[in-house]
């Protein structure tokens, strides 16, 4: 299932992708004027007279002799996507330690377990506010959706710029958290590189 979905990330299959992005968005985008049952719904009758229509296309060949008689969708019933009693343990633990994880962080932040990370989260909120001012979850949503099929492609087509690009911005997120950490400690200069600090110079 695992390496399904990432081939249809990375265009594999370039017709099935297109399909697949296509139903998405639009499907996202049909919630701007309907409800999400009735989205669902309607989807779910169009899939399903798609479906029936094929399956009795496909039984009328072989009444005909004009087919093998094979199911047309057996690809799709043999697919396991059943999980054993240890699989599911095991999704359920990482599960339960990811949201420990995520529940100790924001108690960290919120309670100002460090006062450089929450200054951090608190700016980070100040912008969300404003970008819910511009568009609401379902446009980022939307967003997200056209990212999770283009971003992968063009990083595996761009890796080498790409990070080169972000080791600039890494360097530069650095030096400012060196500056606000300075600050945040009292302040002074920075430590001088040399090993054993400057010398005077001789006259």
């Amino acid at each position: 299932m695992t390496s399904k979905v990432m081939d249809l990330i990375y265009w594999k299959d370039t017709e099935r992708t297109g399909m697949v992005l296509t139903g998405l968005v639009v499907g996202l985008l049909s919630l701007f004027q309907l409800s999400i049952i009735t989205v669902v719904s309607t989807l779910s009758l169009a899939i399903m007279c798609f479906t029936i229509s094929v399956r009795i296309y496909y039984q009328v060949l072989h009444i005909l002799s004009w087919g093998d008689g094979e199911h047309p969708f057996k690809a799709y019933l043999d697919l396991d996507i059943s999980l054993s009693g240890e699989q599911a343990d095991l999704y359920m633990q990482k599960a339960i330690v990811m949201a420990l994880s995520a529940a100790d962080t924001l108690k960290r932040l919120f309670f100002v377990g460090s006062l450089l990370d929450s200054l951090k989260f608190l700016a980070l909120i100040y912008l969300v506010t404003y970008l819910g001012d511009l568009c609401n979850g379902l446009t980022l949503l939307i967003i997200g959706v056209i990212a999770l099929f283009s971003l992968p492609l063009f990083y595996r087509q761009r890796q080498e710029q790409v990070n080169g690009f972000f080791a600039k911005i890494q360097a530069k997120i650095d030096n400012i958290k060196d500056i606000l950490q300075r600050l945040v400690q009292g302040g002074g200069p920075p430590p001088d590189p040399t090993p054993g600090g400057a010398k005077p110079k001789t006259q």
